[in-house]
């Protein structure tokens, strides 16, 4: 039987240090065990790179060459998994346990068995075709072993708080090979703190999880783009376009929290998320940059290859298909979408822009937009400059640029509700009379 989390405020240090390498080789071997199943699924599903689970062949280039009906039918698979497989973790599993409530928790253990359901049936959906992200479900496994592992270790409350959120950001560098963008996640978004341990606790544990998971994934980044530069141009682009990314995430963010707030639950959950993904089938026979996460969308973005028109239309059908997949009760993270809506917008605001004043590369707009709306959308401006920094090696000289659109953005974000206040004291506050008037 598991040991309950020690009462006392601090851990032998002996014992935490066991428990964070523990902690780092379990994210690593579970987040590159995810990320090998979500390749396999893919490859089998859509007939491409059979003999490989990591090859040269690209999710995108797998589904653009399979026919219509293949999509079609994939994606109504998705559908009737996704459907039955909540449908039924939800009627039989135990009650989930989100990271944030883990963290938060004086036991932060996490239920096993409905854990490793939940997350499977994200990779699961997301390999068939789920436009929502892969990045929730192995920091659900990290956490999962952190806890169990903190409570075998008998640590104490805190450190079994700290070492769950350790395996979160470890299960986000594994998968993504982002060591520094794990870390800074579980330092900014999870714990809110800067303290030295809490530092030194993350950078372990995610660096050890990443080079674990070299073993089935390689040393390999997400994104290869061309050798952009800051200059005047982009400079002043990203940070007059900066709010414009922060009001679009705004906008998104009350769009998929009511679709998530609204998701249906028993035989409703099945019908409407079959119905959904059909239609998703339908609308991916025409567009097959709409399958999946959008981490092909983003990289045709980052290369330059998307014009104005089939940016906006992109844009506008993954964002209707990530709410109404959230809303038919399909479960997934929003980075990766996040992320290449992100990029999308910054196509056409960089292409509108450019038939006035020339001289603003649309890839790097880009990756600049694709941090933007990252950082707002999720709340985490830092986290998000590191991981488009890892995810693309781009030259540190666009680190100017992108950090004024994040500023910008982040500031809107927090602005609109301060604004919306302020206009509704206005309008709601009575007229006074005119003084002297009967």
């Amino acid at each position: 039987m598991t040991l309950p989390p020690h009462p006392d405020s601090r851990s032998s240090l002996p014992a935490f240090i066991v428990a964070l390498a523990c902690t780092g080789v379990g994210a690593g071997l579970g987040g590159a065990g995810l990320a090998l199943l979500l390749h396999g699924v893919q490859h089998i599903a859509y007939g491409y790179s059979t003999t490989h689970l990591i090859g040269a062949e690209s999710f995108l280039q797998g589904v653009s060459a399979a026919s219509s009906e293949r999509r079609l039918a994939v994606l109504a698979a998705c559908g009737l998994i996704a459907g039955v497989g909540w449908a039924a973790l939800y009627r039989f599993g135990k009650p989930l346990i989100s990271i944030r409530k883990a963290v938060a928790s004086s036991d932060p253990r996490m239920p096993v068995v409905s854990t490793i359901v939940h997350a499977l049936l994200q990779i699961i959906t997301v390999a068939l075709g789920s436009p929502l992200g892969r990045e929730v479900a192995p920091r659900e496994i990290g956490s999962l072993l952190a806890g169990r592992i903190a409570a075998r270790a008998g640590l104490a409350v805190d450190d079994c708080r700290l070492l769950v959120a350790c395996g979160a950001g470890a299960g986000l560098a594994a998968v993504y090979n982002v060591p520094l963008g794990g870390a800074v996640f579980v330092i900014e978004v999870l714990l809110g703190t800067f303290a030295p341990r809490a530092i030194v606790a993350a950078i372990v544990t995610s660096t050890i999880a990443a080079v674990v998971a070299w073993i089935g994934l390689g040393n390999e980044q997400q994104y290869v783009v061309p050798a952009f530069r800051s200059s005047m141009a982009l400079t002043v682009w990203a940070a007059l376009c900066g709010p414009l990314f922060g009001l679009a995430a705004r906008f998104f963010v009350m769009l998929t929290s009511s679709a998530r707030a609204n998701a249906p639950r028993g035989s409703r959950l099945i019908i409407l998320s079959l119905l959904n993904f059909v239609v998703i089938g339908v609308l991916v026979g025409h567009f097959p940059q709409l399958a999946g996460n959008g981490k092909g969308a983003a990289a045709l973005s980052f290369g330059g290859d998307v014009n104005i028109s089939l940016a906006a239309t992109l844009l506008m059908l993954k964002v209707t298909i990530e709410a109404s997949s959230l809303r038919a009760g399909a479960e997934g993270g929003l980075l990766t979408p996040g992320l290449t809506n992100g990029a999308l917008l910054a196509v056409v605001l960089a292409g509108v822009w450019n038939h006035l004043l020339p001289g603003v590369p649309a890839g790097a707009a880009a990756i600049i937009g694709a941090g933007a709306f990252l950082a707002a959308s999720m709340q985490m401006p830092l986290t998000a400059v590191v991981l488009i920094i890892e995810f693309t090696h781009a030259n540190h000289d666009l680190l100017f640029p992108l950090m004024l659109a994040v500023g910008g953005s982040v500031a809107m974000y927090y602005a609109i509700p301060q604004l919306q206040a302020r206009l509704h004291a206005v309008a709601s506050a009575p007229e006074a009379l005119p003084s002297g008037r009967a």
